[in-house]
């Protein structure tokens, strides 16, 4: 079993959302009066940053005290998605029985088959091309978005706390906004970094699961240990984060070196060894059905 010391403060976490911070500061304020462009791509890697640290901080890190690690993210640097709904549904995610589920699964990118049938040509199109990478970098964003807030509308009279999430979510805009209309980067600049960076998360969240008939074989293991991997803080370890959400990112890469045999296994060798042969293989191709192949109709 794994266990983790949540006594004592988790320097590396802190020290990625100081970067995160730090970065998204310069980009804003002295690349955006040399080079808008430069800024708007270093900002937008400096969101991404700050939304795998949030997704950190909805797995109880880096303090013990959850008040105190939600504070820390507080402001929306990514805009759109309030922390609150994120981290109710990304925990209600964790529940691995469900993953890749149409419906219980909050994340999935899969529908049922019968809905699916309902859908016109058009949606099938978009859908179809947001099941490649590069649909998924361009219109994974738009289309997250549009579905992600017609949910919460939907639920909001019945689940109050869809509610509470959003209205806190208005003051962590508001100083974002603020910060920007007195920076040097315009603010359809920076509507345009937040779009790249949940581009860039996408890159991510793209193949992490698969429809598959057992739990266990559902989270990938990516062994890339590059750049995209420090931007995701190692959540491309992603089986090993299933089996373990509560070890910090900066121990997921370690636990797999040691035990790597065990969890290819475990998850039936649901692998890829880089970024790269991903974009190889899914660019330009759909890696999935939208409709969840192994959906029992009815």
């Amino acid at each position: 079993m794994i266990t983790t010391n949540k006594s004592h403060i988790e320097w590396p976490t802190l020290a990625a959302l100081a970067a995160a911070y730090l970065t998204w500061g310069i980009g804003t304020t002295i690349l955006a009066s040399v080079s808008i462009p430069l800024a708007i791509m270093v900002t937008a890697v400096a969101i991404a940053l700050h939304s795998s640290v949030t997704h950190e901080v909805t797995h109880g890190h880096p303090f013990k005290n959850q008040v105190l690690n939600a504070a820390l993210v507080f402001p929306a640097l990514a805009l759109i998605f309030p922390y609150l709904r994120f981290r109710d549904t990304h925990l209600a995610h964790h529940s691995d029985c469900q993953l890749t589920d149409p419906y219980d699964d909050p994340e999935s990118n899969y529908l049922d088959p019968s809905a699916w049938d309902t859908l016109d040509p058009f949606c099938r199109t978009l859908m179809t091309l947001n099941n490649t990478l590069a649909g998924r970098l361009i219109l994974g964003p738009f289309l997250g978005a549009v579905t992600f807030i017609a949910a919460d509308i939907r639920n909001m009279r019945s689940n109050p706390r869809i509610l509470w999430g959003w209205l806190l979510h208005i003051p962590s805009v508001a100083i974002v906004l603020i910060w920007i209309a007195n920076s040097a980067m315009p603010l359809w600049a920076y509507l345009i970094a937040c779009y790249a960076s949940h581009s860039l998360i996408r890159i991510r969240t793209f193949l992490e699961h698969q429809a598959h008939e057992r739990a266990r074989g559902r989270s990938v293991i990516i062994e890339d240990n590059g750049p995209l991997a420090f931007l995701f803080l190692n959540n491309n370890y992603h089986a090993i984060h299933h089996s373990h959400p509560s070890v910090p990112w900066y121990r997921l890469r370690g636990l797999y070196a040691k035990n790597r045999a065990r969890y290819l296994r475990q998850n039936d060798g649901y692998v890829f060894r880089s970024y790269a042969e991903v974009f190889r293989k899914y660019l330009f191709r759909r890696k999935d059905p939208v409709a969840h192949p192994l959906w029992r109709r009815g």
